[in-house]
């Protein structure tokens, strides 16, 4: 998600490991060739893996350990969870992933409320220079 304008993009993948790491990595760089994109991770062991394969357009920043705050995709997810999982049993996987696509899908679309949840005034700052 870029804070700067709002724009979210996703995927939906089976697992977190480095190789659904490497298909995002791809799909979104596709998405954006004209774009440089910093994409900012936490300390996920597939986000150091040394078979990670990071497309020219795309340069990662490591926020420091045990720092959820900095990582303004963690307000996404809190905001996914409050709209899309509230005290909610689900009758089977499929359902839940239903959800989460719907509900990231209907966030994706409000652009303003992505820009207003993820600004971080540092994160800005850093993009202006």
């Amino acid at each position: 998600m870029s804070p700067l304008d709002g724009e979210l993009f996703s995927l939906v993948m089976p697992y977190a490991n480095t190789d659904c790491m490497n298909v995002f990595l791809e799909e979104l760089s596709r998405a954006y060739p004209q774009e440089h994109i910093l994409l900012l991770l936490d300390n996920a062991a597939w986000h150091r893996s040394s078979t990670m394969v990071v497309p020219g357009n795309i340069e990662l920043y490591s926020l420091l350990p045990y720092t959820p705050e900095l990582n303004p995709i963690e307000m996404i997810w809190d905001e996914v969870r409050e709209k899309g999982f509230r005290n909610e049993i689900f009758k089977c996987l499929d359902a839940v992933i239903d959800r989460l696509c719907m509900t990231v899908k209907d966030l994706a679309e409000d652009v303003q409320r992505v820009a207003s949840i993820t600004h971080r005034k540092w994160i800005i700052d850093a993009l202006m220079i």
